[in-house]
């Protein structure tokens, strides 16, 4: 920012390119500075933030730091930018498909305020720590698990922070943990298309983005906002899951359509996207995630998930762990 005389001339550095917000952040400067008192004109600039300036932001990998001794494969965010979906189970029942199919596969729960990655799986901290960074927790059936929940001294307090504070911490959740050899590690996002979700996208090597919806309506115009900034930040969608699809009566055997006709075609053409999975309600399957043994969950659907996923994203395995599938 320049002032001279009555004049100032502000210069905005945005994150990304074409920043869906750009035209409100604008304006808003413009009205803030010229409502002030002797301020006759005002300029505004949009520009956008270099490499190295966005490095500053959301940091970078210190020498010596867990990241520099990861191998991580494949980067994969699930994401929605509507809450009570299914992020976190659609995440979880793909890691553990992956994992019992013979692949090294990570969790990282990137919902600071909302963590329920480590509920999901029954695991508990305290974490302890490496030569160079913190272990995660590594579940029953292998899957590596990092999340903010594991650092709190009790479950259920909650993590007040600003937008700022929560980006930087995905990026540690990332960068300052030794995940080792990973073919995959899955991110957990947090519902919405702000701080969180530009942190994951922008710090994070992210190769591709799963999207989950539900039937409604309303989801599915939720879902698409999500589908639109992925697409403005240049992170491909590998493919679309419509979770709570529908309810299967054990007495006669019948679909129904709880929440009416599905929209999630609608989610599936904005996003150029295959759907992956339709995955039905089951009381049996909230049980499971409410006891922590989300591993125990068989659904005739994750075997269509983990295919279209795998065709995606194939990732090379070695001849000894392909033997073990």
């Amino acid at each position: 920012m320049t002032v001279r005389n009555n004049a100032v001339e502000v210069t905005i550095a945005l994150t990304i390119p074409d920043c869906p917000l750009k035209d409100q952040i604008e304006a808003d400067v413009y009205a803030a500075i010229i409502n002030l008192p002797e301020v006759e004109e005002v300029t505004v600039h949009m520009e956008n933030m270099t490499d190295q300036e966005r490095k500053a932001l959301f940091g970078e990998p210190a020498e010596g730091s867990a990241s520099k001794y990861n191998r991580v494969e494949r980067v994969i965010a699930v994401m929605s930018g509507k809450g009570g979906v299914g992020k976190s189970l659609v995440t979880s029942i793909l890691a553990v498909a992956l994992a019992q199919s013979g692949y090294r596969v990570g969790v990282l729960d990137a919902d600071i305020t909302g963590p329920s990655i480590p509920k999901l799986f029954g695991v508990h901290g305290p974490l302890q720590s490496g030569p160079v960074g913190v272990l995660p927790i590594t579940s029953e059936a292998g899957v590596k698990i990092m999340s903010i929940n594991l650092l709190m001294p009790e479950e259920d307090k909650p993590v007040v922070w600003r937008g700022p504070l929560i980006g930087r911490a995905i990026t540690q959740l990332w960068g300052d943990i030794m995940w080792g050899e990973l073919h995959y590690l899955l991110v957990d996002l947090p519902p919405g298309t702000s701080d969180a979700a530009l942190s994951t996208l922008q710090s994070l090597p992210v190769n591709g983005i799963i999207m989950v919806t539900t039937p409604q309506s309303l989801s599915s115009l939720i879902v698409r906002k999500a589908v639109h900034m992925a697409q403005l930040v240049g992170t491909p969608i590998i493919g679309v899951v419509e979770n709570m699809a529908y309810f299967k009566c054990p007495d006669n055997g019948k679909q129904y359509f709880i929440f009416g006709p599905s929209h999630t075609n609608e989610v599936v053409d904005t996003a150029c996207a295959p759907l992956l999975a339709q995955i039905p309600i089951n009381p049996l399957v909230a049980s499971l995630c409410d006891a922590g043994k989300v591993e125990a969950i068989t659904l005739p659907e994750m075997q269509g998930l983990l295919d279209g996923f795998l065709q995606k994203l194939p990732v090379k395995m070695e001849a000894s762990k392909k033997k073990n599938r």
